[in-house]
């Protein structure tokens, strides 16, 4: 029985193998509405304050440089992450106006979870700028799920729609977690450091998940560069502390064992295919059969 006609065929989330065209109308209508809202949100708050709610009301890394907390980023590194994950997210969002149908399929399985991301860091920016940290990290945890079940039911995505929706996004809420976090506690004091020198190391961790459980480089390498924007924010916040000297540990390991994970695959040489997120066939046929 086509999935069309399955009960499940009305959970937004569910994955299927084909999609109805009004389906897919749909998908281009709202990816790129929720896309846009979402970007021209957060480049308007990165040059302006809010003008009412809550106070004190600040610009997003006005926020972010009047909370020194332990797991504060670097404004400029966190900006270029964003800048290129949108540019590839424009590129996604391109996806559904293909030929190929099997891309378009691929695009719309995780059309549903682009557009929550999209409207949960919405939200989550007016909250952040007008200092509602307590709300702003309860968004972040939702789409912190919300993206998790969009990577583990999705893993065989091709790469250029499983970076800008999936993987990206993910990695940056993850970080988001400790960063907004460390604001909604107020972690200033020496104990809270101290707590954070032991929590940072969840950053290895997580990416080593990834690249050992799914051989994933990419979740790799975005926690390197999003590692980078940690230890350069807080070598400016504090030179003299540990955060800043694990935080560079954990990115120059996280970029080794990407590149270790990465090259074998590139070459096509890579013995253990299992847990592979796109082998060489997926690459030409992606998503045509389940793994």
């Amino acid at each position: 029985m086509p999935e069309t006609t399955s009960a499940h065929s009305y959970n937004p989330f569910s994955r299927r193998d084909q999609y109805q065209t009004q389906s897919i109308v749909v998908y281009k209508i709202a990816t790129v509405i929720t896309w846009l809202l979402f970007v021209i949100t957060a480049l308007y708050y990165t040059f302006e304050s809010p003008h009412e709610g809550h106070k004190p009301r600040r610009k997003i890394w006005k926020q972010n440089s009047h909370h020194p907390s332990p797991f504060a980023l670097n404004e400029v590194i966190t900006s270029i992450y964003w800048i290129v994950l949108w540019i590839l997210q424009g590129g996604y969002c391109y996806h559904f106006y293909l030929q190929d149908s099997v891309y378009v399929t691929a695009a719309a399985n995780v059309g549903s979870h682009f557009i929550a991301n999209n409207l949960l860091l919405f939200g989550f920016v007016h909250l952040w700028v007008r200092s509602h940290f307590w709300l702003a990290l309860l968004l972040i945890v939702i789409n912190f799920f919300n993206l998790s079940s969009a990577y583990f039911r999705h893993p065989t995505t091709p790469r250029f729609i499983h970076i800008p929706v999936v993987s990206g996004p993910l990695a940056f809420n993850f970080v988001a977690l400790f960063w907004v976090g460390a604001a909604a506690v107020h972690a200033h004091n020496l104990p809270a450091r101290i707590v954070a020198n032991i929590f940072i190391w969840s950053f290895l961790g997580y990416g080593l998940f990834f690249l050992s459980v799914y051989k994933d480089y990419t979740m790799g390498f975005e926690l390197s560069v999003l590692s980078a924007a940690l230890g350069v924010g807080q070598f400016f916040t504090r030179v003299i502390a540990l955060q800043w000297e694990f935080a560079f540990a954990i990115m120059a390991a996280l970029f080794l064992l990407s590149w270790a994970v990465a090259f074998p695959q590139v070459l096509g040489r890579d013995p253990f295919k299992r847990g592979e997120i796109v082998s060489e066939d997926r690459e030409r046929a992606p998503l045509l059969a389940d793994e």
